[in-house]
């Protein structure tokens, strides 16, 4: 004697029927699980921004001691001597180049600031300039010496200069106030770099 009805499978079947996206979503799909990180619409345009290096700040400390001895002892002797010679009301003679200072305190900031350069796989980047901006590209294959130089207020502050020599004097270029160690390192991988693309031509 048969003890189910018909009703009981055609239930269940319109049970099944009615919800069959219930275990859909227990499917993984690969296509959505992928991170947004591996897009390469997201990530494209950053792998080809170049990884900028900026100057220490040493050089901004030299900077600003000049600045302060020269304009300095111009400000001293612009107050002292009208205002001996002359008169106390001569002493505002002093106020030009104090506001000099002041100015010239603020923008060697913003000018240290502005200094930077990147190292690419074909050339080396350098930009710089507060109310002009210049950009200098360096290609390595043009590089016919690299040298690094440090005056005698640059050693006293630990600093020196790479300067890039090509064949084409436009493309000339100076990174200023460097660590002595990145200064070599940097003089000796674009001479390296320089003469392989050099080779490869």
């Amino acid at each position: 004697m048969e003890t189910g009805s018909p009703d009981d499978t055609g239930a269940a079947d319109t049970t099944d029927a009615a919800h069959p996206a219930r275990t859909e979503p227990e499917r993984n799909d690969p296509a959505q699980n992928e991170p947004e990180q591996n897009d390469p619409a997201r990530t494209g345009p950053a792998r080809n921004e170049p990884v900028w290096t900026g100057l220490p700040p040493g050089l901004l400390r030299m900077r600003r001691l000049l600045l302060v001895v020269w304009l300095g002892l111009l400000t001293v002797a612009a107050a002292l001597l009208p205002g001996l010679f002359l008169g106390p009301l001569w002493a505002a003679l002093a106020l030009p180049p104090l506001a000099l200072l002041l100015w010239g305190w603020m923008m060697l900031e913003r000018n240290w600031r502005s200094w930077r350069y990147a190292e690419r796989a074909d050339d080396l980047l350098i930009s710089r300039g507060v109310l002009w901006r210049e950009e200098t590209v360096v290609p390595y294959g043009r590089m016919q010496l690299v040298e690094v130089t440090s005056g005698p207020v640059e050693r006293h502050f630990g600093l020196a200069s790479v300067q890039l020599h090509t064949a084409a004097a436009a493309t000339d270029a100076t990174i200023p106030g460097l660590d002595p160690a990145e200064a070599e390192r940097l003089r000796d991988r674009l001479t390296e770099l320089g003469e392989a693309r050099s080779a490869g031509l």
